[in-house]
């Protein structure tokens, strides 16, 4: 089992950047491919970002892609997003998600979810 916490939102003014960093425990991190998704108020939660169990890959929402990275540090049980150029439109709840099954955009391949942080964008 693993258990996720994140970490690092908050308010920023449009053009500015945040890094939100998602705390994982269990000793089989290193083996899940980890996600970043994110929600708005009235929409359905969205992919934003993944990386693959080595680090080796990612992959990215076509609306944050040249803006925002994936990285990952498994000795220290970690995932990072590095979000550069925010715009309001990126304002939502961020949640971090460890990988079970399927494809890396769709929220049903994640089976451990994180309880969140706030990002919000002002123009």
């Amino acid at each position: 089992q693993v258990q996720l916490v994140e970490s690092g939102g908050g308010l920023v003014q449009a053009g500015g950047s945040l890094r939100l960093s998602c705390a994982a425990s269990g000793r089989t991190f290193s083996t899940y491919a980890m996600g970043w998704f994110r929600q708005a108020p009235g929409k359905e939660r969205e992919f934003v970002a993944a990386i693959s169990w080595s680090g080796g890959s990612a992959y990215y929402a076509d609306s944050v892609k040249g803006r925002f990275t994936i990285s990952r540090d498994n000795a220290e049980n970690t995932v990072l997003l590095h979000m550069n150029s925010l715009k309001p439109e990126d304002t939502a709840v961020y949640y971090c998600a460890a990988h079970y099954s399927g494809s890396y955009y769709r929220v049903s391949s994640y089976n451990y979810w994180g309880q969140g942080t706030q990002v919000t964008v002002s123009s």
